[in-house]
């Protein structure tokens, strides 16, 4: 008889065991998940970060020259700066504006062909 509750106690282990190493296997499902999120956010805050510091380097550079830009030149500016946005890897389009893209993205071509 004991023998029989010992190999109960085994199987019961077992068990536990096998539930254990499915949350397991969950939890490192999730953790690849939050790690690789995190270096797409690093990545696109790095790039942010850099435009950024490129548009304050040119606005202290503007500021300081004294010189005013007619719309023709901002509206030129501002459409080199969504096709550089583009050729970073962003959407440039309303749907999706500001989110890094795998691939290209018929929306963002559209919008950047109309304004050429």
């Amino acid at each position: 008889m004991k023998k029989k509750a010992i190999f109960e106690q085994v199987s019961h282990l077992e068990s536990q065991i096998g539930e254990l190493y499915e949350q397991l296997g969950d939890l490192k499902k999730q953790l690849a998940y939050l790690l690789e999120e995190n270096q797409h956010l690093s990545l696109e805050n790095h790039h942010l970060r850099q435009r950024l510091d490129q548009e304050n380097e040119q606005e202290s550079k503007t500021s300081s020259s004294g010189t005013k830009q007619d719309r023709g030149a901002v509206v030129g500016e501002g459409y080199d700066n969504l096709a550089r946005l583009y050729e970073e890897g962003f959407h440039i389009c309303n749907l999706h504006f500001g989110s890094p893209r795998d691939e290209d993205c018929l929306f963002c071509l559209s919008f950047l062909n109309k304004k050429k």
